[in-house]
């Protein structure tokens, strides 16, 4: 899959990105926000078992944000099964030195249309932590709408969090 867009591309993961993953990856500022599958710290036996495992998917659901076609984040949809076999969950990361340039927003909303119209989704929904102020912002410039706030619905760092339910919702 590539996603051809005007600040980044959107595209399969290569073995060959193992070294950008490893590099923008290894930050806590980065881990703090993610779940707990996410490393820290994040070391080359990680990068490449994450890029096998995306690689060996089917379908293909998670995806190397390029810029000037280094990998510098990562974005990725679950698919659910059974009566919820319309709805997906999202998640994202970018490395920092590339934020509050509008990166994440346009790929998340370009993955978003990708991911309904590939799968016949109706729905799609992220859960940031609710001190990731810039995460929601993100979803919310994507068009996503904020539907609840989980509370105490997961620890993270030691720490019992809420979580914002974020969904964009296709008509």
């Amino acid at each position: 899959m590539h996603l051809k867009l005007s600040s980044c591309d959107v595209r399969s993961w290569r073995t060959t990105d193992v070294d950008s993953l490893v590099k923008h990856a290894n930050n806590y500022n980065i881990w703090i926000n993610l779940r707990d599958a996410f490393p820290h710290p994040y070391a080359k036996r990680d990068g490449r078992a994450f890029i096998k495992g995306a690689l060996s998917r089917e379908p293909e659901t998670m995806f190397a944000i390029a810029v000037e076609d280094e990998a510098v984040g990562g974005i990725g949809f679950v698919l659910h099964p059974d009566v919820e076999r319309v709805s997906a969950e999202i998640g994202y990361w970018l490395a920092e030195p590339f934020w509050k340039r509008g990166i994440t927003s346009e790929a998340l909303a370009a993955v978003t249309k990708h991911a309904i119209a590939t799968h016949h989704l109706t729905r799609i929904y992220a859960v940031p932590y609710a001190w990731n102020a810039a995460s929601c912002r993100v979803l919310e410039k994507a068009g996503y709408v904020l539907e609840a706030r989980l509370r105490r619905s997961a620890i993270k760092n030691g720490r019992i969090i809420d979580q914002m339910q974020y969904a964009y919702v296709a008509e």
